[in-house]
């Protein structure tokens, strides 16, 4: 597919910029040099038909998947290939793609295991009392087992489990699957607050039109490449981007 964009350059002081990376499993490669930045306090969307690379690139960010070339940066420092808990602990956060939460553990206990890396202190109480600020039904449920938790409460816990380490990023891979449009509106409705709050979020979403009305601004990724780079509002209006992605 042939788009045309808008040329993005990343702020000089970009909390998280991804450069000519590569990446993939075995001998497929799936990342073919990408390059994405993130600026501070923005939401960034990538779009991107099924196999088009994007939970690799947020499992090659947060050091789970190895970046066989290219670099990453976070706040400036290279983080490519540093271990996933020393990735966490510089605050990138991430809730992968279905969720993936404790379901032997209960909703505090999930909470918890998002702070591993903090001190047992009065910040804990604090953060706990935040995330169950943030979704209410958690505290309803904090002495549930994390199993018997709905698509919904599973997909709030998670966000909440991220948020819990205190990241200065938040990676999200498909927060709105399989769930019901309502509680869709809800995710999205908190996605924005969150970011209000202070918190960096790259978002990776194949509804859309969900995720270009939250974000400010999107790539698209197609077959491990960045196929369009521009602002959310000049992608929801991009006829190839509509009839793609949109349904228009």
């Amino acid at each position: 597919m042939s788009f045309s964009s808008s040329a993005f350059r990343p702020s000089p002081s970009a909390l998280l910029e991804v450069s000519n990376l590569h990446a993939g499993y075995g001998p497929i490669e799936v990342l073919k040099g990408i390059n994405l930045a993130v600026n501070e306090s923005e939401i960034v969307a990538v779009l991107g038909a099924n196999g088009a690379g994007k939970s690799t690139m947020l499992m090659t960010i947060c050091g789970i998947n190895h970046a066989r070339q290219g670099r990453i940066t976070f706040g400036g420092e290279p983080i490519q290939n540093l271990p996933p808990d020393e990735i966490v602990c510089r605050g990138i956060s991430q809730v992968p793609e279905g969720r993936r939460i404790f379901p032997y553990l209960t909703v505090r206990e999930n909470l918890e295991m998002g702070a591993y890396h903090h001190p047992p202190d009065l910040t804990l109480r604090k953060d706990l009392e935040m995330a169950f600020a943030t979704f209410s039904i958690l505290r309803e449920r904090h002495r549930q087992l994390g199993g018997t938790l709905s698509g919904g409460e599973q997909q709030m816990l998670a966000i909440s489990r991220a948020l819990m380490a205190r990241p200065r990023l938040l990676l999200l891979d498909e927060p709105s699957l399989g769930l019901a449009p309502i509680i869709v509106a809800k995710i999205f409705d908190m996605i924005r607050e969150i970011n209000q709050r202070g918190t960096t979020i790259l978002l990776v979403e194949q509804n859309a039109n969900m995720a270009l009305h939250v974000a400010h601004r999107g790539y698209v990724l197609e077959n491990g490449q960045i196929a369009l780079q521009d602002s959310a509002a000049n992608l929801i209006s991009n006829d190839d981007v509509k009839r793609s992605y949109l349904g228009g």
